[in-house]
């Protein structure tokens, strides 16, 4: 499945009367404009287009995640910087982010890149063959759109982005693997922590159940009743 999209616009032509009713006619200076089709494809596709028909990987992901892991040779224009502004409202906003999602998922504070399109059009014509990539497919699609707008003809995504892919689909650059260079901060040793928490919550119970007085004697000499 491409999940490609064709958008068409039609001008009617003028209308006119004829035998006292109204008619349509076709104009033959009617003007249709097609924009350019964007696929959406899955990973083997995804590899088959930059082997074969040589599309260049556009990542455009943040800076975080692109130094975690990227396909070697792509280029890299995010569509989202690092937002760094300093008005009271941004800072209130940055340490809020700072304090939960950049804590427990590793997401960077960031904004639109105004200039995104601008920068990739200094890179490559519109004419380029594009694959353009994210963690998710979200951040692909809206750029993918946005350089259609600005004339670009070959473009394509991969459907949920480089999170779908199978390892070893592209040569990769990072310490990450491409498919999980989305994941950082405590969600990535969320496992572990389960893993002790369970550990000390089963050896508690144990204690209790086993060494009862002992127990109460810890707890005790802890400030803790049972």
């Amino acid at each position: 499945f491409r999940g490609s999209w064709i958008a068409v616009r039609l001008r009617n032509g003028a209308t006119g009367r004829s035998g006292g009713g109204l008619s349509l006619r076709r104009s033959a200076a009617a003007a249709v404009a097609v924009r350019a089709e964007v696929s959406f494809v899955d990973g083997d596709e995804a590899k088959r287009l930059v082997a074969e028909e040589g599309y260049t990987v556009l990542d455009v992901r943040d800076r975080r995640q692109y130094e975690r892991a990227h396909v070697r040779a792509s280029a890299h224009v995010p569509l989202y910087i690092e937002n760094e502004d300093n008005d009271i409202g941004t800072i209130i906003k940055r340490q809020a982010h700072n304090n939960f999602a950049g804590l427990f998922y590793g997401l960077s504070f960031t904004k639109l890149n105004r200039d995104f399109t601008k920068t990739v059009r200094s890179k490559f014509s519109p004419e380029s063959k594009l694959l353009v990539v994210c963690q998710e497919g979200l951040r692909s699609t809206a750029a993918a759109d946005a350089l259609e707008r600005e004339g670009f003809q070959n473009l394509a995504c991969i459907t949920s982005g480089l999170q779908t892919l199978k390892p070893g689909t592209f040569e990769t650059v990072g310490k990450a693997e491409l498919q999980n260079a989305g994941k950082a901060g405590l969600v990535t040793i969320q496992g572990k922590i389960s893993i002790v928490l369970g550990t000390v919550l089963i050896t508690l119970l144990l204690l209790i159940t086993v060494f009862p007085d002992q127990a109460e004697q810890i707890f005790e000499s802890a400030g803790i009743k049972l």
